[in-house]
């Protein structure tokens, strides 16, 4: 018989949220008086109530974190574990079978698929697996031993190295789960076939978000000259040239990353490529400033806004960005900008794109705009799922 669990009581009117299914329940909206925060262990299970004492649903605590629980079940004694975990992910993996068809996906993808602090990519069979909360790291091995039976997995690697982990009081980590975990992997996208680290990549080895955008972007590059800068594994590119591009130029302040992209490419595509190592910010200025024009430019940085108080500066780097990238655009020509941050919302990357424009006295045309792929299922309670956005803008000159 399981035991009972403790009660995580809320101060009133603090769940309004979790009603309408938002998963995280932050510090000071815990009733700390009738269940003090320090009573609990670190990802230790709870059944969360309301002020009156009504239980809202089973979470898992962390009382050193902002967030100091996470929401796993809306039943009342439902905790993570095996058979919760099961179900979740044979869940998520049923939806990716149908939407993707190939085993490249990602397969969860945390709140998206109400597994909070988990994320897992797959390469075929090999999985890179990364957690982020106190509570998920609890059941470490009970989440490899499913994936290992679900998938017939050969091999998974702990992309544990984020810094959020810190913020959770866990050491930052990468190491084998099990298997042999390669250096590389082959990723199969929308008919190409590209090569990533796994250990030595950037996050989880490779960015399955963009698969949509990188889709309608390669409309755009037939007969066309293509930027493709922070261009990590060169998936833009790669994608443009075998679309038609006549050459493709790939920035990165990384030289494996440069390598990497010239290598997909040639594995892709016949088509002209150039590499331009240097910081992007510094290196776009530089092929401004050299006459260099594009049909296509892509831009898609890095989150240069990771807390909320990072707003003004890294607002101020998108506006950079794209004046430079504008900049770089032949006339008629289209600017692919992205945005992985979630603290920039849409209209916020419009009116950076706006204003880009303005300043360079160019007219913007909005032609397509893009999120994340749909194995990264945004949770309607939760606009912090929705983090990407992508914006195609045809650019003219008269």
């Amino acid at each position: 018989m399981t035991p009972e669990l403790k009660k995580l009581q809320l101060r009133r009117g603090e769940d309004r949220r979790l009603r309408v299914g938002h998963l995280w329940v932050f510090s000071n909206e815990v009733d700390v008086a009738r269940t003090p925060l320090k009573d609990f262990a670190p990802g230790e299970a709870a059944c969360v109530v309301d002020a009156g004492g009504r239980p809202l649903g089973t979470a898992y605590v962390n009382p050193a974190s902002l967030i100091c629980a996470r929401m796993v079940s809306r039943k009342p004694d439902a905790p993570l574990g095996p058979d919760l975990l099961r179900r979740r992910l044979t869940d998520a993996l049923a939806l990716r079978e149908r939407l993707i068809g190939v085993p490249f996906y990602r397969l969860c993808f945390g709140e998206g698929d109400f597994l909070p602090g988990l994320v897992v990519d797959r390469y075929g069979d090999v999985a890179a697996a990364q957690i982020t909360t106190a509570g998920m790291e609890m059941h470490r091995d009970d989440i490899a031993s499913v994936l290992q039976d679900m998938l017939s997995l050969s091999a998974l690697l702990w992309r544990n190295d984020t810094a959020s982990r810190e913020l959770e009081g866990l050491p930052r980590v990468v190491e084998t789960a099990f298997g042999a975990v390669p250096e590389t992997v082959t990723v199969e996208e929308s008919g190409a076939r590209f090569t990533a680290p796994l250990a030595s990549g950037q996050k989880t080895g490779w960015f399955y978000d963009q698969r949509c955008n990188r889709i309608e972007a390669a409309r755009f590059a037939q007969g066309a000259r293509v930027l493709d800068a922070f261009c990590y594994l060169g998936s833009f590119g790669v994608m443009a040239a075998r679309a038609g591009a006549v050459a493709v130029t790939f920035l990165d302040a990384s030289r494996p990353a440069l390598d990497a992209a010239l290598a997909n490419a040639a594995a892709n595509a016949t088509c002209e490529t150039d590499a331009v190592h240097g910081d992007a910010l510094d290196t776009l200025a530089t092929l401004r400033d050299e006459g260099r024009r594009f049909e296509v430019v892509c831009i898609d940085p890095p989150a240069f806004i990771k807390r909320r108080k990072d707003v003004k500066q890294g607002l101020a780097a998108y506006q950079r960005v794209n004046e430079l990238a504008i900049d770089l655009v032949a006339d008629g020509g289209v600017l692919v900008t992205c945005s992985c941050s979630q603290h920039l919302d849409r209209d916020a990357l419009r009116r950076v794109l706006l204003h880009a424009a303005g300043r360079r006295r160019t007219q913007a045309q909005i032609v397509f705009q893009g999120h994340q792929g749909p194995d990264h299922p945004v949770h309607p309670a939760m606009p912090e799922t929705d983090y990407l956005k992508c914006f195609i803008a045809r650019v003219s000159r008269a």
